[in-house]
């Protein structure tokens, strides 16, 4: 725990105590507003000069005088001084215009009151006129504040918490969807800059424009209804858009003793950062270090003082309010440098003052996390991290197959079962892709493909063909569901590293098809999957009408793709944020009449399970041939996917009685 030392008043004694002996003067370092870092940490800063510099001699040699000015004549300083009066004079003229009711100027009656150019006066003229304009102007809006209320939400019962869940995962699709977009719209305006504009700060301010922020009504003390254990954020303003920490900044989010009904302040939640060198965190117990005292280089330049958030979370230890805590975590990502993983609650046991590893006072908090909770989703991201490098090592029975695919896939997927001796997977053939019949690419012979041999851009064929727009970002994230997206294919002379070839490319998450007491088999990824990213397809051996009836009648079990829920079109929706928002109908695709089976053959997307709240979506795509009636089943992601959670499918069962589902094919 470290050094114990009684508790001082830091705010009457800033300075370490000296012997009384030794009079060593103090540098005051110059203390810089500090809290929590952004997503993106400061630069170092750069080396200081170590060249020596000559000494700046005016007159180097002492015989040579400096040049004396002639005296000025008299009509040129004249001259001189009404230009600068003019000057004077047409710079009050413009007036002042204060759209906050607090700018620089010191207010009164006189602020937005011009002067005549041509009175030569200095003090302002009213004018009833200037005064309509400056009426006029449009004011700045101004948001509610947070509420001062705090509650506890319990007893929830089960349709609550899929409510809640439904609606947190529609809010962060659409922040996502704004995000991606937004890039998107600047890469677009201006192609090839460096420099990108901030999607999740746009994404923020638009949602917060239209009152969709979450949990604003109330400070929830404890669990938010519908974010659950392990839910991962890329960006800090999304944290404050779903309401589980609401400081864009600071570590620290409570509720300000001004606003507390027994002015007392009170801790709601923390993110633990690495941001303060005195942290110590051991997963279930962490030693937190208080807010304050550092410079803009993360450093301790001062000490701590019991106020702020400091108190707030020594107020949270006194009444046993629990506190939400939230870990960031550096990752590798073309999305955000660092993740946030929301690890449950936890209780302060104890708080003292301590001296830090830089010799200044900071305050200390000791916090337990409360037991019967789910796994902390950081150390699922530190499970399946060294899974990925170390997979028999970390666990060396369960593993049936470390890659089911014998090689058909570019990444390895591995087959684990650690419940029962069921192997079942192994006894069928996998596909890559589907096999479909000849007659789909004899009918596309003749197809058309664009001439973009260095790249396409925004004119060519294919982006005509998805209604004048490219389907995918620059990172290759489905920017909003269509009927089908058309991607170049092999009628294009593109390159394959192509923007528009995405799912063509095959998989780029490791996945594994793993035994599940719920529901059989299922399929969860080893990384980390961000929302818009292409997964896998959906393959099996494609059948037309009359082979589809003729298999039905035998009783195997066959995937409609037809079937599949809409899910396409809740992606990059956002009727929410624009009322004259239309859906995408163009490119427009007939009704599906084909039928998959995947009685013999398949691939690791046959095993996803069902869910009427899936996390993957179906997005028809065709590349290979132009034959609108057999598109392939591309699977994206519908939001931010942990690592080892489980991957599911809206198989549409709900509205297909004689069809039972996926559990009735893969067991």
């Amino acid at each position: 725990m470290g050094s114990l030392l009684p508790i001082l008043d830091l705010n009457a004694s800033p300075n370490p105590s000296q012997p009384a002996t030794a009079a060593v003067a103090l540098k005051v370092p110059k203390i810089e507003p500090k809290a929590e870092p952004y997503d993106d940490p400061l630069p170092p800063p750069p080396p200081p000069q170590t060249t020596p510099q000559p000494p700046l001699d005016l007159f180097p040699n002492p015989q040579i005088t400096p040049p004396v000015a002639p005296p000025a004549d008299q009509d040129t300083v004249y001259s001189e001084f009404h230009r600068i009066q003019e000057l004077f004079h047409t710079a009050f003229a413009k007036g002042i215009q204060n759209c906050d009711g607090g700018g620089g100027g010191g207010g009164g009656d006189e602020d937005g009151v011009v002067l005549d150019p041509e009175s030569g006066a200095i003090v302002p003229v009213e004018d009833a006129s200037q005064k309509q304009q400056l009426a006029e102007v449009v004011q700045r809006k101004k948001y509610p504040q947070r509420s001062n209320e705090l509650v506890r939400v319990t007893d929830l019962r089960e349709e609550d918490h899929r409510y809640f869940r439904e609606v947190v995962r529609k809010t962060r699709m659409l922040y996502d969807s704004i995000r991606i977009n937004s890039i998107a719209e600047e890469d677009r305006k201006n192609p090839g800059q460096g420099k990108r504009t901030r999607g999740d700060l746009r994404a923020a301010s638009v949602l917060r424009d239209r009152g969709l922020w979450l949990n604003r009504d109330k400070r929830i003390v404890g669990s938010i209804p519908g974010v659950y254990v392990g839910d991962l954020f890329f960006f800090r303003m999304e944290l404050c858009v779903v309401g589980i920490h609401g400081q864009v900044q600071a570590g620290i989010d409570y509720l300000p003793g001004s606003q507390s009904s027994n002015r007392e302040p009170i801790a709601t939640s923390i993110i633990v950062s690495g941001g303060y060198e005195d942290d110590e965190d051991a997963g279930d117990v962490i030693i937190y270090t208080g807010h304050g005292g550092q410079d803009k280089f993360n450093k301790q330049c001062a000490h701590q003082k019991l106020e702020g958030g400091n108190l707030a979370l020594e107020r949270s230890m006194h009444y046993g309010i629990e506190v939400r805590v939230i870990r960031g975590r550096k990752i590798q990502s073309v999305v955000s440098q660092k993740v946030y993983v929301y690890d449950g609650l936890y209780r302060i046991l104890e708080t003292w003052l301590d001296v830090g590893k830089s010799g200044f006072g900071v305050y200390k908090f000791k916090l337990l996390r409360i037991e019967g909770q789910p796994e902390m989703g950081s150390s699922i991201l530190k499970f399946a991290e060294s899974l990925r490098s170390k997979p028999l090592t970390v666990r060396p029975r369960g593993y049936l197959s470390l890659d089911l695919s014998q090689q058909r896939e570019k990444i390895p997927v591995r087959l684990f079962n650690d419940i029962d001796a069921d192997q079942d997977p192994l006894y069928y053939e996998y596909l890559r892709a589907p096999a479909f019949p000849t007659h789909v690419y004899h009918q596309s012979a003749n197809g058309t493909g664009c001439e973009c041999v260095n790249g396409c851009n925004q004119n060519c064929i294919c982006s005509m063909k998805n209604g004048g727009e490219f389907p995918y970002d620059q990172n290759g994230f489905l920017l909003r569901g269509k009927p089908v997206v058309f991607e170049c294919g092999s009628f294009c002379r593109c390159p394959p590293s192509c923007r528009n070839r995405v799912t063509q490319n095959g998989m780029k998450h490791r996945l594994e098809v793993f035994r599940s007491r719920e529901t059989g088999w299922g399929v969860r990824s080893l990384d980390l999957i961000h929302a818009g990213a292409f997964i896998c397809e959906y393959a099996g051996v494609i059948l037309t009408r009359e082979q589809a009836h003729i298999f039905s009648m035998d009783g195997d079990s066959l995937i409609y793709p037809h079937r599949f829920a809409d899910k396409w079109a809740e992606w990059g929706d956002l009727s929410q944020i624009y009322p004259d928002y239309a859906r995408p109908t163009y490119p427009a695709i007939p009704p599906l009449d084909f039928a998959m089976d995947v009685s013999k053959m398949r691939n690791v997307a046959c095993y996803m399970s069902q869910s009427t709240t899936p996390n993957v979506m179906v997005q028809f795509v065709l590349y290979d041939h132009n034959n609108l009636m057999f598109p392939h089943l591309m699977l994206f992601a519908m939001e931010n996917i942990p690592p080892m959670r489980e991957l599911s499918l809206d198989y549409g069962v709900a509205v297909a009685d004689e069809w039972t589902g996926k559990l009735a094919i893969c067991n």
